[in-house]
């Protein structure tokens, strides 16, 4: 039978529940699942809030990561994740899969999420940078969607500056700040400055940027206390959980050979 959907209210009050998480100098760590089963898997291990990630979600029905699945094949394993945990869910939408912004809140909603990220590279364009101010844009008009469905949903706003190495090192922190306050005052609720960074830079973007800052986190290998000094606000693991139980796995079969 179909999932039974979640009341707005409910879902308010897991969006609410999400937001409060998030608090400067003092982390959430929002482990990034791909199926019901990972998902399970880390509710029982205490998190209390989880993130979908585009990545590992990809690989684990065979599509490529860079929105190689639809948007109906992503909703639906949302809602196979949701129906499985009774915990906040956020999903990475990518750059919105050539959607509506409005069709984007409707299908996430309905499947039980209610959080997002969404950046700025646009796959179905050739992999194209948004501006800063069409990023902006798009974060308002997503603000504006979840505003009408009466759902507070929490806005991850990810630039891509540090993963594509885009334009000149020297001012490129200046210009992903820059980037990131127009995505917060459109509407976002954490900043996802994407990208591996030495504690320098993320000290940096954590002071400059005026909203809860979203680093990215080897679970395998990065202290989890190092963030928090830091003025990290949220801590994911993009594809690198999924990457290590790989490790793991393949550790344990090969004995079998």
């Amino acid at each position: 039978m179909p999932q039974q959907a979640l009341s707005q209210q409910v879902l308010q009050d897991r969006a609410t529940a999400l937001l409060a998480l998030h608090q400067p100098g003092n982390p959430v760590v929002l482990p990034t699942v791909w199926d019901a089963w990972s998902a399970k898997t880390a509710v029982e291990a205490g998190f209390e809030a989880l993130t979908l990630g585009s990545h590992p979600v990809a690989d684990s029905v065979g599509k490529a990561d860079g929105e190689g699945m639809t948007y109906d094949e992503l909703t639906a394993r949302v809602a196979q994740i949701c129906a499985a945990v009774d915990v906040p869910i956020s999903v990475d939408i990518e750059s919105g899969y050539g959607e509506t912004p409005q069709r984007l809140i409707d299908g996430l909603l309905a499947a039980g999420a209610v959080g997002l990220n969404i950046e700025d590279t646009v796959h179905k364009e050739g992999k194209r940078l948004r501006s800063p101010e069409e990023h902006a844009a798009l974060v308002g008009e997503l603000r504006k969607a979840a505003d009408a469905a009466g759902v507070h949903v929490v806005i991850n706003a990810r630039t891509d500056l540090f993963l594509r190495e885009d334009g000149s090192e020297a001012d490129r922190v200046e210009r992903a700040v820059a980037r990131l306050k127009l995505a917060a005052d459109a509407g976002a609720d954490c900043l996802y400055p994407v990208g591996r960074h030495d504690p320098e830079t993320m000290r940096r973007l954590t002071s400059e940027l005026p909203l809860p800052v979203n680093a990215i986190a080897l679970p395998e290998a990065d202290d989890p206390a190092s963030f928090g000094p830091l003025g990290v606000g949220r801590i994911s693991f993009g594809p690198f959980l999924q990457r290590a139980l790989t490790g793991t796995v393949n550790e344990l079969l090969v004995r079998w050979r």
